[in-house]
């Protein structure tokens, strides 16, 4: 049994689990709180899920307004919705897939009776397409087949991966799937294959609030994937379109700094710092990723080739763009050029090749900074020093001047 819970308060999504629990030991829950834009998520279709729990404390509206949103999707699982008030003099009309149980507190029986009903209606409705002949098609990418993963569309593409949009059954949301495009007993550049496992492994390990979720890493049709946190609400990069609200900027670099503290208390790097790097939440907490050209402090192999540089020039710090040895402080500098862009809607060193930019990071003067800015000034001069010696030595000294900056009203 697999069910997705969605309540507002904790101590109902934990009763519900208990409920289950004692019917169904080995049962799978997922809990998102009612608000979360998971469930509501147009392609979204619960199709790993017997059934969907939504439970409501009065007033009920919105979870009425949300139970019938989502049965109105295509394909979605049945919902029973809990509603924990008297039921009206005149119930509303029925719909198909769901069903509301009234009461002010949860009938377990009645629960567990109406999830059997509902999970035997999703059987029965996934048995009827899976005898579609394209049934197969909905787990395909491109030319791999990835069981558990729905393909909803192909939202990207880089030189080493393919990327889709995609809805896990095992997660129980949609999510980034990364389809690596080389098959890695075959391929000849195995460097791309291992950085593509890299990214993995440094990720996986993490549970931050401001580093992206990985949810499965598998290998199919001697092809492996990677599934991560999706992101609707798009990147950095888009958001800096115009200059940021000075308390925003502040906030968002206080935020990445934070995954920059947990990654490199683990010994690595990201190496590759920039505002596409940076994902939204709609809550406006912000989020790392791609750590594909991530190394890890220890090792002495590089999986670029020594020295090579590697790395966006705009945001690059000067010993990256040299090819020098490089360690936190340069992911930090790269986090102050950012701050500069998110304050000022301009980059702060600009070029016509890429060469141009290199060299002005390391021989430009530092650019002026505008008077209305002035609280900044300090804050920004260490981090986009051009030795490291003269920046923040480490993202935790780097918070500590952040929680010292007074915003002006």
């Amino acid at each position: 049994m697999r069910l997705l819970v969605i309540a507002a308060g904790a101590d109902y999504r934990l009763l519900v689990r208990k409920h289950v629990e004692i019917e169904w030991p080995d049962a799978t829950l997922v809990e998102q709180q009612s608000g979360d834009e998971g469930a509501r998520q147009a392609e979204f279709a619960a199709a790993g899920f017997d059934a969907v729990i939504i439970v409501a404390a009065p007033p009920v509206a919105a979870a009425e307004e949300l139970a019938l949103a989502l049965r109105a999707k295509r394909e979605f699982a049945p919902v029973v919705l809990l509603l924990l008030e008297d039921a009206p003099s005149t119930p509303p009309a029925a719909v198909h897939g769901l069903q509301r149980l009234y009461g002010r507190k949860i009938d377990r029986s009645r629960l567990i009776r109406a999830i059997t009903a509902a999970s035997r209606e999703q059987r029965l409705a996934l048995a009827t397409l899976r005898g579609l002949p394209d049934f197969e098609q909905r787990y395909r990418f491109g030319s791999v087949m990835i069981r558990g993963h729905r393909c909803i569309r192909q939202i990207g593409s880089g030189g080493m991966c393919t990327i889709y949009l995609a809805e896990s059954e095992r997660a129980g949301a949609l999510v980034v799937l990364k389809v690596f495009s080389q098959v890695p007993d075959v391929s000849e550049r195995m460097v791309t294959f291992d950085r593509f496992l890299q990214e993995y492994e440094i990720v996986a390990g993490l549970r931050h609030r401001n580093i992206v979720s990985i949810y499965d890493l598998g290998v199919a049709d001697d092809h492996a994937y990677i599934a991560m946190e999706y992101f609707p609400a798009g990147d950095l990069r888009q958001r800096m379109k115009v200059p940021l609200e000075p308390a925003t900027a502040l906030d968002f670099m206080r935020q990445i700094a934070s995954a920059l503290q947990a990654i490199h208390s683990v010994g690595v790097l990201h190496r590759d710092l920039k505002p596409a790097n940076v994902m939204l939440r709609a809550d406006d907490s912000v989020c790392l990723i791609d750590f594909g050209l991530a190394k890890a402090n220890e090792t002495n192999v590089s999986l670029t080739g020594t020295r090579e540089i590697f790395g966006t020039p705009y945001y690059m710090s000067p010993e990256q763009g040299h090819a020098e040895e490089i360690d936190a402080r340069s992911d930090l500098y790269s986090l102050g050029i950012m701050f500069y862009e998110m304050l000022t809607g301009q980059k702060p060193y600009t070029g016509s090749t890429a060469m141009e930019v290199i060299y002005k990071h390391k021989r430009a003067e530092i650019p002026e900074i505008a008077p209305q800015f002035a609280e900044y000034a300090g804050i920004l001069r260490r981090l986009i020093a051009k030795a490291p010696a003269d920046r923040y030595q480490s993202a935790a000294e780097l918070l500590e001047a952040i929680s010292a900056v007074k915003i002006p009203a």
